[in-house]
């Protein structure tokens, strides 16, 4: 496998720079047999440097979070497609550039697809999450590319059904430039990081999201049915609960994303008309359709269990967080605790102020979920060793500690013990937890 051409990166700040809407020495074919794979695998262990690395998934058309395409480029190879459809274990690819940093953007979405098929790095470099450490609000692959390469990407398939075959040539072109210049957006990002004085903050960042453990199961997300807010019955809800399941077991039975097996509206309308028969349901709208007739016994099953539960059983109109601590949604907490209100105002405003200071998103700072749990049950005695210890505790990387541990200390030392209703309100965009 000889090595093509390196992809042309224009100067920066180049005006005139083109859009590349192909990769510089074409698109190869997928590999999706053992003798090519083994191939790929003695050029890629023969290769040099980082790898850049991106898998397709179907997600809003799969019920599974399986890839269906993996890219690879490394220089003294060029850029690889390989379809893990007829080659699910790709574990002797990921031994092949086990010595190699992978560059990945968005490396969280693509690690847990990629592991399912043996592939794990031992180092990584995630280039959305090094713009975030820089600033950038808008990182998108194309977008960062053309910051901070200047140059355009052809883009226009992200939300396409990866699982199809064969898989048509614009994917199969838009698949390949997702890792065309991927290194070179590392190089260019790795720096401005070092010129930031940032490269410790990235590479522990880099390391949490290696190591970062599966998420854990949300609770009640039958709860995130769109349009659930409609409903205040309880008994509609466990309506809600009923069908959610059941088209939960189906679309994981048939792989196919739920939405596309009964679309949330439906839950919705039988949750609110509750319908006593077969024959109700099938008057309601969607349900009439050929395709969930041939569902009705389980929709309308559903609807009867929720019928015949016992109040004890039915669920909350507001539903809980699930948290061990009790903590609950913000926007409850000034009625629940005014005192942890307070401090959760006067935290978001350090966290606010030291983001602006150091050019990074304030979430990347330090993660909301973290600054809340500090300020619901904060520690004990209130003082910058003590912070240090609880946020550690938390999961805060070092530098995170390092920068805000003292003044998230002073100001939950000065925020009152009872706020007044107005200064209470905690503000932002997770009132909805």
């Amino acid at each position: 496998m000889t090595e093509p051409e390196p992809a042309s990166v224009p100067p920066a700040g180049d005006p005139a720079a083109p859009v590349l809407r192909e990769p510089a020495a074409g698109v190869p074919e997928p590999i999706t047999t053992a003798k090519q794979l083994d191939d790929v695998v003695r050029a890629l262990a023969a290769g040099r440097g980082p790898v850049a690395l991106d898998a397709e998934r179907a997600s809003g058309y799969r019920y599974s979070q399986r890839a269906y395409l993996v890219q690879l480029r490394r220089a003294g190879v060029g850029t690889v497609l390989i379809d893990p459809v007829p080659l699910p274990d790709l574990s002797a690819v990921g031994e092949a550039i086990a010595d190699a940093e992978w560059v990945l953007h968005a490396a969280g979405q693509d690690l847990p697809c990629l592991a399912e098929l043996g592939m794990r790095p031992q180092r990584l470099f995630d280039t959305e999450l090094a713009g975030r450490l820089l600033g950038d609000e808008r990182v998108a692959l194309g977008t960062m590319v053309e910051k901070h390469l200047h140059v355009g990407l052809e883009k226009g398939h992200s939300a396409a059904d990866w699982s199809t075959r064969p898989l048509p040539y614009d994917w199969l072109v838009y698949a390949a430039l997702d890792v065309e210049l991927l290194i070179d957006l590392r190089d260019a990002l790795a720096a401005e990081l070092a010129d930031a004085g940032k490269t410790t903050w990235a590479e522990q960042e880099f390391e949490a999201v290696r190591l970062a453990p599966p998420p854990a199961p949300r609770v009640d997300p039958w709860r995130r049915t769109s349009g659930i807010h409609r409903l205040r019955n309880r008994r509609q809800l466990a309506a809600v609960r009923a069908i959610w399941e059941a088209r939960d077991t189906v679309a994981q039975q048939r792989d196919v994303a739920p939405g596309r097996v009964l679309p949330d509206s439906a839950i919705v309308e039988a949750a609110r008309a509750l319908p006593a028969s077969e024959r109700e349901l099938l008057a309601l709208p969607i349900f009439g359709g050929p395709r969930q007739r041939r569902q009705v016994t389980t929709w309308f099953g559903a609807v009867a269990a929720a019928r015949a539960l016992d109040e004890r059983d039915l669920p909350p109109v507001t539903g809980g967080s699930g948290d061990s601590d009790g903590m609950p949604a913000t926007s409850r907490w000034r009625e629940r605790d005014a005192a942890a209100a307070a401090r959760l105002v006067a935290a978001r405003a350090v966290i606010a102020d030291l983001a602006d200071e150091h050019t990074v998103l304030a979430q990347n700072l330090l993660a909301s979920d973290v600054v809340r749990r500090l300020c619901w049950t904060p520690p004990e005695t209130v003082d910058a060793g003590s912070v240090r210890d609880r946020l550690a505790e938390l999961g805060a990387r070092p530098w995170q500690i390092g920068l805000t541990a003292e003044p998230l200390a002073a100001a939950l030392a000065a925020a009152p013990a009872a706020a007044a209703p107005a200064a209470a309100e905690p503000t932002g965009g997770d009132s909805a937890e």
